[in-house]
């Protein structure tokens, strides 16, 4: 078994990371961090009896490093080998940093970096450690969930029978309530990062739309984008609202459509269209049209995490990365993010991805 701390206790942690690990086969989790000490006390005490004891570790106070308890000391611990760290947006690359530089295995919650700037940072300071380096995966449990991987192989099916990509199209429509328990910490409330939750949610959309995009062929990753965005909800600062044309490098076109302010809400789906069929997913639904008829396949509920979390684990056994889990995938995913969002600041100006 692989010895792994939790880093950061709240509602993700508590509610899908930490079942995820103690479902893993290969990982046994050791301790706990939280930057405040009831925090990670909480987290600890959710733990299933039985599990083993775990450490407590909080803050970065003086007081907490000479009782031995500073997340450096969590780091200095031979026997964990790993972190999964979910903490707030801009916290978390300072942590991501220090834990590969203590030589652990990392997977650490998307957004990779709270922009595109810091995401390369941080990909270049990777890529430039020692040979032997650590694995960091990024986290983005959607490409795990079982009806976004069942999408993504009928695209490939479509692809193997000389299917090329015609159009596309992501729409999301959702609306964040005031008793919404994500929207009720408070730096999501006030945020200090780009595009509120259009970038904390949005970038998960944006991850579902390149799996499946990627999966008909690489050529069709998204090369530029012109976007308006808006506020709807006044309370969802910065920017609610997005709708954008996007082309591909292959040189097609579709829409992307992202709200997280509309009331009466027609939930999320990704299109994508090709010469020799189309795949339309929900994320309970995938229904598949080709000249043969229409096939259309239930899924139950399915957050993804117990299967990435899995994923990460196994990577570490084996010594090898998951390529779901890349950091230039997550790099990949934020920039289109951005990109919606500097365009639709300036009012449909095109913007081209770089990464």
């Amino acid at each position: 078994m692989v010895g792994v701390a939790l880093l950061g206790a709240g509602i993700f942690a508590r509610e899908e990371h930490l079942p995820a690990i103690e479902a893993s086969s290969d990982l046994e989790l050791k301790a706990v961090w939280s930057r405040s000490e009831s925090s990670a006390q909480a987290l600890a005490a959710a733990v299933k009896s039985g599990a083993g004891s775990v450490d407590i570790y909080h803050g970065y106070s003086p007081s907490a490093a000479a009782a031995g308890k500073s997340l450096d000391d969590l780091l200095k611990r031979e026997d964990v080998e790993g972190v999964i760290i979910a903490l707030p947006i801009l916290s978390q690359p300072d942590v991501v940093e220090k834990a590969l530089r203590a030589g652990k295995h990392v997977l650490s919650e998307k957004p990779i970096a709270g922009d595109v700037q810091k995401g390369q940072e941080l990909v270049s300071m990777y890529r430039g450690l020692a040979d032997g380096r650590p694995i960091w995966a990024v986290a983005e449990n959607f490409r795990y969930t079982a009806s976004l991987v069942y999408a993504a192989q009928k695209v490939k099916e479509l692809r193997e029978v000389g299917g090329e990509l015609t159009t596309f199209r992501l729409q999301q429509n959702g609306f964040v309530k005031r008793d919404n328990k994500y929207w009720n910490t408070e730096w999501r409330k006030v945020p200090e990062y780009q595009g509120g939750f259009l970038l904390d949610g949005g970038v998960h959309f944006v991850a579902g739309l390149r799996l499946l995009l990627t999966s008909l062929s690489p050529s069709n990753e998204i090369s530029s984008l012109a976007a308006f965005s808006t506020l709807l909800e006044e309370r969802l600062l910065p920017v609610d609202t997005v709708h954008a044309v996007a082309k591909t490098q292959s040189g097609k076109i579709g829409t992307i459509s992202l709200s997280f302010g509309t009331e009466f809400k027609s939930g999320l789906e990704i299109d994508v269209n090709t010469t020799k069929g189309s795949v339309f997913w929900e994320p309970k639904s995938v229904r598949v049209v080709t000249s043969a008829g229409e096939e259309t396949r239930k899924f139950e509920k399915d957050s993804g995490v117990k299967a990435e979390v899995a994923a990460f684990g196994k990577s570490i056994v084996e010594g090898k990365a998951d390529p779901r889990q890349t950091p230039e995938e997550g790099l990949k995913d934020l920039e289109v993010l951005q990109r919606l969002l500097e365009s639709g600041e300036a009012g449909a100006s095109v913007k081209t991805m770089h990464v």
